[in-house]
């Protein structure tokens, strides 16, 4: 299921469709939750797992979610305390810890999510998980599990028993896997299907003979490097300008708008100081990667 901010974008804010998926998914986010109430919480229920991957698993930012319980692992208080970037949260044991000692808590789930898709925590996740079952322990309230969340799976950093492979990081942060897109799993996939959107989009181009009519530039010019950027290929300047369709003043225009906007930048050539690289900026890589892992259009 999508996020409501992505539905709006997909089928128009004021979409009857929208309105209708977002909900149902608010409804069965509420009986999910429901279902939680009164009653001992296991880390591996599936019901538990269903409503965190429904309720976290679209969101399109990583945010940090806890589950507070009391000696008998009822839930005392589900709360998001943290809401970062796309590529990581930052979190802040002093204000876990202080909530669960103001809920009177015994023991804590934590909850994040990925939004690349991938749930594989990354290092940074598990070095964290040990600091704070580390400083759980020392208070007695217990972490019971660190579960990461997305729209393909989840994982559970306790349960794999790799939270003491790692030594402890200084600063607490999660983050997405690796800051570089391309070496995801779903990578390939994404390649293989924004390649296919690619060459759809020119033969429809073609056969219509309007460009000007049905052409969307700027989406074509950032799905051109990243399937560039995929095949690890470089793109100048001039290259994705054609790659465009518009005329070379219109395109350089736009370019200037993307990276005005922090959707790509400029690298210069090593090589040929009259020349520069365009890079889609890495988070932008992340959520394209994730994107067309799904499908092509």
């Amino acid at each position: 299921m999508q996020s409501p901010e992505t539905l709006a974008r997909t089928l128009g804010k004021d979409s009857a469709v929208s309105a209708l998926l977002c909900a149902t998914q608010a409804a069965a986010i509420q009986s999910l939750r429901a279902d939680l109430d009164d009653r001992g919480i296991d880390p591996a229920n599936p019901k538990l797992l269903r409503y965190l991957k429904l309720s976290m698993g679209a969101l399109p930012h990583e945010t940090l979610r806890v589950l507070f319980l009391d000696p008998a692992r009822r839930l005392i208080a589900d709360e998001q305390l943290q809401q970062g970037t796309i590529g990581h949260v930052a979190i802040y044991p002093r204000t876990i810890f202080r909530r669960a000692v103001e809920l009177d808590a015994a023991a804590i789930i934590l909850v994040h999510n990925h939004p690349s898709g991938d749930p594989t925590p990354s290092e940074a996740d598990v070095a964290t998980t040990a600091r704070l079952a580390a400083i759980g322990r020392a208070l007695e309230i217990e972490l019971l599990e660190h579960i990461v969340v997305a729209l393909r799976g989840h994982r559970a950093i306790l349960k794999q028993g790799t939270a003491l492979l790692y030594s402890p990081a200084p600063d607490h942060f999660l983050c997405d896997r690796s800051g570089n897109w391309h070496s995801a799993p779903d990578a390939p996939r994404a390649l293989a299907n924004a390649q296919r959107a690619a060459r759809r989009r020119l033969l429809r181009r073609q056969l219509v003979g309007t460009p000007s009519l049905f052409g969307e530039p700027a989406w074509d010019m950032l799905v051109e490097l990243f399937i560039h950027e995929a095949e690890a290929k470089p793109v100048s300047t001039s290259s994705l300008c054609i790659s465009s369709g518009l005329p070379m003043s219109s395109a350089l225009r736009l370019l200037q708008r993307l990276t005005d906007a922090g959707l790509v930048t400029r690298e210069a050539d090593r090589t040929d100081g009259r020349r520069n690289f365009i890079l889609l900026d890495p988070d932008l890589g992340h959520r394209l990667m994730a994107y067309f892992a799904e499908g092509d259009e």
